[in-house]
């Protein structure tokens, strides 16, 4: 795609100018409301993330090469580790956020994790820099806004290839919000999405494996430390093609099929990605959410549990039957991204209290015995790619049909304050104590009040 100085803006400059020149004050206050929800949500998923050994390696990664700084990585109870260089705070936080599958992302499902690719970046860059709570906020909604509309034009058709989605498009938002808090004009945050687009990385081969899905959490890392890197160069003068998403081997022809280019900013500034943002309310993939939702109805309103079940099936997304269908997972992690497990688990288990996905759940004879029984099948004409058909037969002859439409932290049907404020007590009261977390998450919900971004307290 060739230009001249006569033509039409490339998608990723006017993508740029949009970024550059968003205030405060042009945001919608519904929108401000969801940002700091996903921000405060996924500063919890990092906290309650960082136990895990597979974080612990990527934090002593940090430590060990990120020299010094004003930034923080949250590996330790109640502050972290002090004194850490932006790119390396952001990686190790980054794969902390995404370490137990309880970031957030967008709904309709296009590829994109806005609380673990962007939240990361706002932190570590925000403390670099000084940034006020207002300032964090825009640079948050700005990279939200970049990011959701690059997912929405790949047709979330990357992972069709073998890619895993949010690290191809992670890196786009995350310049965009380290761009932002240093302050580039249009011309250095497009040179940031040009560098961006060469630092895209992640495959799905962990899926058609028994182990390996560590890697899984590092794609969101590599995403965020992928933008302060491109922010940092294109402030230095470095450059990348103008044309990296919709032009000749950009991003939407390389990783993507059958892509929509006209959605890269389609309504810009009128129409507000930041609202589709979606919370999980399990410790696990997205698609088998809202069948736990609804078999947790059922069994509280007709009392039964997982040895009543006889037989069950479930008619789902193409998608889930052909990336989702794991029935001997070989480690949790694996195990949060199996349809059928993670349903067998909420027939047994409390799936809202993160514990519950502990090792001890792949020892669990019934859990496994009843993930291998499940029926699971692609399902056409679903009112969504995370809805589920449901056939359930109990041991005493009762049977149930439903259609589990949708979940609570989906745009449509949202958590409440106090349900927001009581997942969050869940993810961090461990770690903080529950008068630190409580006093954490308020000053996280006030964010634009506040001078600075708020972090734990010892």
């Amino acid at each position: 795609m060739m230009q001249t100085a006569a033509s039409a803006a490339t998608a990723a400059q006017a993508l740029a100018r949009f970024a550059a020149d968003l205030r405060f004050e042009d945001i919608p206050e519904d929108v401000r409301e969801r940002a700091a929800a996903c921000i405060a949500d996924t500063l919890g998923c990092i906290v309650y993330g960082c136990r895990f050994p597979w974080s612990a390696a990527t934090a002593a990664y940090a430590r060990r090469y990120g020299g010094q700084g004003p930034c923080t990585v949250l590996d330790t109870p109640g502050i972290g580790t002090p004194g850490i260089a932006a790119p390396l705070a952001a990686l190790a936080n980054g794969a902390a956020a995404h370490a137990f599958e309880q970031d957030s992302l967008r709904y309709p499902g296009a590829g994109v994790h806005p609380g673990a690719t962007l939240v990361p970046v706002m932190a570590a860059v925000a403390q670099e820099t000084g940034a006020h709570g207002r300032q964090a906020l825009t640079a948050f909604v700005a990279g939200c806004e970049v990011l959701f509309r690059i997912g929405a034009a790949s047709r979330h058709s990357s992972e069709k290839l073998g890619f895993h989605a949010p690290g191809l498009t992670g890196p786009y938002g995350a310049a965009v919000v380290a761009g932002v808090l240093i302050g580039l004009d249009a011309t250095g945050i497009a040179r940031a999405l040009g560098i961006a687009g060469s630092l895209s990385a992640g495959l799905l081969a962990f899926t058609k494996s028994r182990e390996g899905a560590m890697v899984k959490r590092l794609h969101m890392g590599r995403a965020c430390e992928a933008g302060v890197l491109a922010a940092r160069l294109a402030a230095d003068g470095y450059s990348g093609p103008e044309t990296i998403l919709e032009g000749r081997f950009g991003f939407l022809e390389t990783y993507c099929r059958e892509p929509d280019a006209g959605r890269l900013t389609a309504d810009l500034g009128g129409n507000w990605e930041t609202l589709r943002i979606c919370m999980k309310r399990y410790a696990c993939h997205v698609t088998p959410q809202a069948a736990m939702q609804t078999l947790r109805g059922l069994m509280a309103a007709h009392g039964f549990g997982g040895d009543d079940v006889a037989e069950l099936a479930l008619g789902m997304s193409e998608k889930v039957a052909s990336h989702h269908d794991i029935r001997d997972p070989g480690d949790i992690m694996t195990a949060q991204y199996s349809a059928p497990f993670c349903v067998a688990l909420s027939l047994y288990r409390d799936p809202e209290d993160p514990r519950a996905f502990d090792p001890s759940a792949l020892q669990d004879a019934r859990i496994a015995a009843l993930c291998r029984r499940i029926a699971l099948a692609a399902e056409p004409g679903l009112p969504s790619a995370w809805s589920a058909r449901i056939a359930l037969t109990l041991r005493d002859g009762r049977r149930y049909d439903a259609l589990a439409r949708d979940y609570k932290g989906m745009p449509q049907t949202p958590m409440t304050q106090a349900e927001m404020r009581r997942r969050f007590l869940l993810l961090t009261e461990e770690t903080l104590g529950r008068r630190a977390a409580a006093d954490w998450y308020d000053r996280l919900m006030q964010l634009p009040a506040q001078a600075a971004l708020p972090m734990p307290r010892a």
